[in-house]
């Protein structure tokens, strides 16, 4: 089977029309401590999805209450293994090349005009106010952002999918979202209207309806069913018939697998920061296994995506997990290695906008902030 066709997250303030946004900060899951108890075990995993799919054979020990730590892992691509890459740092005057291509496929619909190590990166487009930016605010983001595939929006406030749409590279597809799920028809209707301003539905790689609505306690799962199937319809009525899913973390949907079902894949939100038991240079294989969880959580027929992960820059040490820089770059390094063509990083640039929360991260995922 295969794990991804196609990123604990920000929750973006998605009030349609409005002039000015409203963002809400956001605290992502905490994994309870739990003790590790030795017992190895190796499975040979998929991951991606048709020319994305890769095979990797993960060797971890289980610990009491099916946490895990991994020992070792390697990803192939064929018989090709796939380089490790290495993130980009934001410049003050522009944006830097990456040191190494990712892997390429035969497909005529491959990423290898992209060389970031991760297929996508999140975007909000706020100030550090909070304040919205301007349509050339936006563009000068998007500059830095050329070498992903796929860039994440959380909500339409701001005019952040015109402005993106406008701004983006040639070939680069938008993950949209819809924050507020009671303003459903509003938002699929500013949606439809900037894909027809600016492109077209195939530069649409998939929407996200609601961001961590389980995890969060704000819907059940069965509402998270109801506003999918809002959502596809409306979408439908638009002409868009592409993927339509509602991201939570990977805890989350372990805990309730009846989510799988809703979504054309499991898009899951995972960061290794909040595990406290991962160094940055584990997070990949941290990540590669929790990919493997939910897939089996989910019966093992549903494409699971990462649609957000990330390592903080700053802020207090959660357990051995110790935000800084250089662990960002260890840590996002790993990530690409591993498991990078079905991971979107988190973030862009710092959210200066967000509370800090209980840890004192909450503003510094930024991977382009100095």
């Amino acid at each position: 089977m295969l794990f991804s066709k196609i990123t604990q997250a920000i929750a973006l303030a998605a009030a349609v029309g409005l002039t000015s946004a409203q963002p809400i900060g956001h605290l992502h899951h905490k994994h309870a401590k739990r003790n590790v108890v030795v017992v190895t075990e190796t499975k040979i995993v998929t991951v991606g999805a048709g020319d994305d799919a890769a095979t990797a054979t993960i060797d971890y020990v289980h610990a009491a209450s099916s946490a895990v730590e991994i020992s070792s892992a390697s990803t192939t691509v064929g018989a090709q293994v796939v380089p490790t890459t290495t993130s980009k740092v934001k410049s003050s005057s522009s944006a830097s090349s990456s040191t190494s291509a990712a892997s390429s496929t035969s497909s005529s619909d491959s990423d290898s005009s992209f060389s970031a190590g991760t297929k996508g990166i999140t975007y909000s487009p706020y100030t550090a106010s909070g304040a919205c930016k301007t349509a050339d605010e936006v563009a000068s983001d998007l500059a830095y952002l050329t070498d992903y595939s796929v860039i994440r929006l959380y909500g339409v406030d701001c005019n952040q999918v015109e402005n993106v749409f406008a701004a983006k590279a040639s070939g680069q597809k938008l993950l949209l979202g819809i924050y507020f799920v009671d303003a459903i028809d509003d938002a699929v209707s500013q949606i439809s209207d900037a894909v027809s301003k600016y492109g077209s539905w195939d530069d649409v790689h998939s929407i996200s309806v609601g961001n961590e609505l389980v995890n969060s306690g704000e819907a059940s799962v069965s509402q998270v069913g109801e506003y999918i199937a809002t959502a596809r319809s409306a979408f439908s009525n638009a002409g868009y018939s592409g993927d339509i899913v509602s991201a939570d973390t990977h805890v989350a949907i372990i805990n309730n697998p009846g989510l799988c079902k809703y979504s054309d894949y499991v898009a899951i939100n995972a960061h290794a920061y909040f595990d406290g038991y991962i160094y940055p240079s584990g997070a990949g294989d941290w990540l590669l296994l929790q990919i493997e969880r939910v897939w089996s959580a989910c019966g093992g027929d549903k494409n699971v995506f990462v649609t957000e992960t990330g390592w903080p820059s700053q802020g207090n040490s959660y357990g051995v997990a110790v935000p800084s820089k250089s662990n960002q770059k260890t840590a996002i390094e790993s990530i690409q290695d591993k498991c990078g063509s079905s991971a979107v990083a988190f973030t862009a640039f710092n959210d200066y906008w967000k509370a800090d929360g209980s840890y004192g991260v909450e503003k510094y995922w930024g991977l382009y902030s100095d």
